[in-house]
C-alpha cells in the first residue's frame, strides 16, 4: 500500500522555497509594517524590522534558549550569531530537517512541546508564532519544570479578541490563537506573571493585506486561464473540471476560488477579530 502523501510537508516546502526567493530566508512569521510600504519588495525588511522588536524583549546575559516551535530555524540562527545557547523543539519532521540546516548549532528536537524529555534547566523559553498551537494548560506547566530560578517566558503571537465566536459561526478568519482574555485568566493560577507587554497588532496587521494580494495574484491566473480554456476548448475544460473534482469537493473547490479572489481577509477584520501582544513572563516572587 503506498504511503499517504504528506500535503501539509509539501506545502511548507512549496511555501518556504517561495519565502527564501522573495527574501533570501525562510522566515515564517510575520512582517513588522511600522514607517514601510506594504509590498512584496520590502517584506524582508519587515520581518527583519520584527526579529529586532522580538529580540528587545530578551533579557541581558548569556542565556540557555529553548526556542519552542521554532520554525524552519531562521530565529536560532540569528540568535547563535548573537552568542546564546539554543535548543529547538518542533514537531515537523520538515522543519526539523531545515531548522538542522538552517541552524547547526542548535540542537533540534523533533517532537512535540509536550513530549519534550529536555530537563534543562534553561534561561528563556521563546514562542515566537508558536504560542498558539499548544494547550494553555500545558504550555505553561512545562515551561515553570523547565526554567532555571529568575527564567523568562517570551511569546510573541497572535490571540482572539472576545468578538471572535468561532469558525462555526463566522467562517475562516485570518489570525488565531487562545482568546486573550482566557490566556490572562490562566496566567493567574500559573506560576508566571507579566512584567512587559506590548500590542503590536496594527504593524503586524498589513501581512495580512500583502499575503491576500499574493492570493490574488494566482487567483487572476487560474481565473483567465480557466475562462480562456472554458472559451476556446469546452471539452478539455469539462475534463478538467472532471478531474480536480476527483480530488477536491465542490465545497472545496469554492472555498478556495474565495480564497484566491477574495478580499475578505485583510488587516481591518484582522485587527477586529485578534490581538498580536508580544509578553515577557517571570515567575511570581
Amino acid at each position: 500500500m503506498a504511503d499517504k502523501i504528506d500535503t501539509r510537508a509539501v506545502g511548507l516546502d512549496v511555501g518556504l522555497a517561495f519565502i527564501r526567493w522573495l527574501t533570501g530566508a525562510e522566515n515564517l512569521h510575520y512582517g513588522l509594517w511600522t514607517g514601510l510600504d506594504v509590498t512584496a519588495a520590502n517584506l524582508a525588511r519587515a520581518q527583519e524590522a520584527y526579529t529586532a522588536k522580538l529580540f528587545g524583549y530578551l533579557p541581558s546575559g548569556p542565556l540557555r534558549i529553548l526556542d519552542i516551535g521554532g520554525g524552519a530555524g531562521e530565529t536560532a540562527k540569528k540568535l547563535l550569531a548573537l552568542g546564546y545557547s539554543v535548543e529547538i523543539v518542533v514537531p515537523s519532521a520538515f522543519l526539523a530537517e531545515r531548522c538542522r540546516q538552517n541552524a547547526p548549532g542548535a540542537v533540534v528536537h523533533e517532537c512535540m512541546l509536550e513530549e519534550f524529555a529536555g530537563k534543562g534547566p534553561f534561561d528563556l523559553c521563546l514562542f515566537s508564532e508558536s504560542f498558539q498551537y499548544i494547550p494553555m494548560a500545558e504550555s505553561l506547566p512545562i515551561c515553570a519544570r523547565l526554567l532555571a530560578p529568575g527564567g523568562t517566558v517570551l511569546i510573541a503571537d497572535c490571540f482572539r479578541t472576545d468578538a471572535y465566536q468561532g469558525r462555526g459561526k463566522q467562517g475562516a478568519l485570518p489570525g488565531g490563537g487562545h482568546l486573550l482574555s482566557a490566556f490572562r485568566a490562566a496566567l493567574g493560577s500559573s506560576a508566571f506573571t507579566v512584567v512587559a507587554e506590548e500590542d503590536i497588532t496594527a504593524a503586524v496587521a498589513p501581512s495580512i493585506n500583502l499575503e491576500q494580494q499574493l492570493f490574488n495574484v494566482i487567483g487572476h491566473a487560474v481565473t483567465r486561464v480557466l475562462d480562456e480554456i472554458r472559451t476556446n476548448r469546452p471539452t478539455a475544460h469539462w475534463t478538467l473540471v472532471r478531474f480536480v473534482g476527483l480530488f477536491l469537493s465542490k465545497r472545496r473547490r469554492e472555498n478556495l476560488m474565495k480564497r484566491l479572489n477574495g478580499t475578505e481577509r485583510n488587516a481591518e477584520v484582522f485587527t477586529t477579530f485578534n490581538r498580536y501582544m508580544i509578553l515577557r513572563l517571570e515567575r511570581r516572587p
